[in-house]
């Protein structure tokens, strides 16, 4: 089983938003699954991951989803289209649709609640502690060493 982890962000450092930048630094290398850095564009990176034609598909990313700041939630491309507040989700829908009519690959989202998204400053408290949690979690389910299973 394949596992590939996609980190998005904003073009710009909004405070909680940049979390998934700390996530992928800090899980690569770290996992059995290739990451990708894919910023604002995860279109660029469709034609690479069809070439690998993972198993799965694993997207982080900064959602209100009107949870406490912190919250870790597990989502799917059809919960997060029915959340307005999530800046990507029409073109990370669409980019699903993509990648699925050409490969057959689960896709899931993890989704962190930001407290703040002000320009330019470090991450909250309680997001800089669930990127930790998170990081620490898929490295011991994911070892290095050792495929997926």
């Amino acid at each position: 089983m394949v596992w590939w982890y996609i980190r998005l962000f904003p073009p710009f450092d909004f405070r909680d938003s940049r979390y998934s930048r700390v996530f992928c630094a800090g899980i690569k290398g770290r996992v059995a699954a290739d990451v990708i850095d894919a910023g604002a564009v995860p279109e660029n990176y469709i034609g690479p991951i069809i070439k690998k034609a993972p198993e799965n598909l694993l997207i982080v990313d900064a959602v209100d989803f009107g949870a406490r700041p912190g919250t870790i939630r597990l989502l799917t491309p059809q919960s997060l289209s029915s959340l307005t507040t999530s800046t990507h989700a029409p073109s990370l829908c669409l980019f699903v649709d993509l990648l699925r009519n050409e490969i057959p690959v689960e896709v899931c989202f993890i989704g962190i609640q930001p407290a703040q998204t002000g320009l330019n400053q470090p991450l909250s408290p309680p997001v800089a502690q669930a990127v930790k949690s998170l990081t620490e979690t898929l490295a011991r389910a994911f070892p290095q060493s050792s495929p997926p299973c």
